[in-house]
């Protein structure tokens, strides 16, 4: 990372101050956490209404299915109208799950493991080596089923446009029938904030692969998550896909997670109609239907997908100023020092923050020890293993504007002190 030597001498000259800040903070016995990507109380309450929309004598949807009994295995109706708009699949490409995609994502690798998924010649735990491709940095659960599961993950460079290296995908796919799939969040990525371009999708759906079932797991969490008029649109994968002849290639997950209840909310699969079928198979046999009630207090409440784009502009006016703290603490603090670089998000939930080598895990334990807890140093990459021990992710949308503010103070502080001694360290 380049440094700017005389302002770096500069804040090394105030070291003395610094750590005056420092301790000040430390004896206000600060509580501030900015460790998950968790909405806000008043995000949570614009969809209150919900709650008690249903009236108490009609629950059937409208195809006359009685929403409190069981059935409707891959969701109603009304319900397959408005997630089929959301995730751009027809309805019958769409399968509606329960209230959690990362327990979606979760059985589609467990079912592959003990069945083999579309296209599989056998079930993969009879494989003597599974590998994922797993850009990064990334999301981090995504690397926990992988590590349940015992599949070895091979970490991919996200570049700064966005997009994973493709030129190292394609040479590692084409050469080993052992990677049988990759993760990615494709739009306003977590933590990087960055979008996917059309471009690397048209790679992804066309490439060679030496594993005829391998699978993309299409993690689209943040689809409508805007923070600007300017909102970031990605290509359709599963298009994409079936124009190169590999349909079966990806699973694209979508949930209201965010947009409505958290844990609460409605989480689907937009994939081929054959993986729909095989996904379907499995699931009767661990279900005989998700929460269908649910589904429909969704669909009256958001109606159309007019209405869910409506909900999260009420969504963005909650978080902007938070994000806007963020930029303006970091920028105040760091612009010029060349010690740290950070993302600029026009959509998700997160800034990805690097800062000069060997020194993220030494940052992280000394806000904690000011009361500022943040993601664990290396949260973001395979085996918690960031080789460059450099990257910081921030969540900002749980705290209000003033913990906010406070937290990145001292984040920035501590930014400052580590690099110093780093540095003096290294002459």
């Amino acid at each position: 990372m380049p440094q700017n030597t005389q302002q770096l001498a500069a804040t090394a000259a105030n070291t003395n101050q610094l750590l005056q800040q420092y301790r000040q903070y430390q004896d206000q016995a600060l509580n501030l956490d900015m460790t998950r990507g968790k909405p806000c109380s008043e995000q949570l309450d614009l969809a209150n209404p919900m709650l008690n929309i249903l009236d108490s004598t009609d629950y059937m949807d409208a195809s006359g299915i009685d929403c409190r009994n069981y059935g409707g295995l891959s969701g109603i109706s009304e319900a397959k109208t408005l997630f089929s708009a959301y995730m751009e699949v027809t309805e019958q490409e769409l399968f509606i799950g329960a209230n959690t995609s990362l327990g979606l994502m979760h059985d589609i690798i467990a079912r592959s493991m003990s069945h083999g998924c579309t296209d599989s010649a056998k079930p993969w735990n009879q494989l003597e080596k599974i590998s994922f491709l797993c850009p990064a940095p990334g999301y981090d659960r995504h690397f926990s089923i992988c590590e349940h599961f015992n599949i070895k993950m091979i970490p991919i460079d996200l570049l700064k446009n966005g997009d994973p290296d493709l030129d190292e995908i394609e040479r590692l796919v084409s050469a080993d029938s052992s990677i049988k799939g990759m993760w990615f969040v494709p739009k306003y990525g977590n933590p990087s904030g960055l979008s996917v371009s059309d471009a690397a999708v048209d790679r992804l759906a066309a490439m060679e692969c030496a594993a005829p079932d391998f699978k993309i797991i299409w993690d689209n969490a943040y689809n409508v998550h805007h923070l600007t008029a300017q909102h970031s649109e990605i290509k359709n994968l599963l298009r994409s896909c079936e124009a190169a002849g590999n349909a079966n290639r990806v699973f694209m997950i979508g949930s209201t997670s965010k947009i409505s209840f958290a844990g609460a909310g409605i989480a689907v699969i937009g994939s081929s109609c054959q993986n729909i079928q095989w996904l379907e198979s499995h699931t009767a046999v661990q279900t005989i239907g998700s929460d269908k009630i649910n589904q429909l207090r969704h669909v009256r409440f958001f109606k159309d997908l007019s209405g869910i784009h409506a909900h999260m502009e009420k969504h963005a006016a909650i978080l902007v100023p938070k994000f806007a703290a963020v930029q303006n603490v970091l920028s105040t603090n760091l612009a010029g020092l060349g010690i740290a670089q950070w993302s600029t998000p026009t959509g998700g939930y997160f800034v990805s923050l690097n800062v000069m080598d060997n020194c993220a895990a030494k940052i992280i334990a000394m806000a904690k020890d000011a009361g500022v807890i943040l993601t664990e140093a290396g949260a973001t990459f395979p085996y918690k293993n960031d080789p460059r021990d450099r990257n910081i992710r921030i969540a900002p949308t749980l705290p209000n504007l003033m913990q906010i503010n406070l937290a990145m103070e001292v984040l920035c502080i501590c930014i400052q002190l580590v690099t110093i001694e780093a540095q003096s360290t290294d002459k």
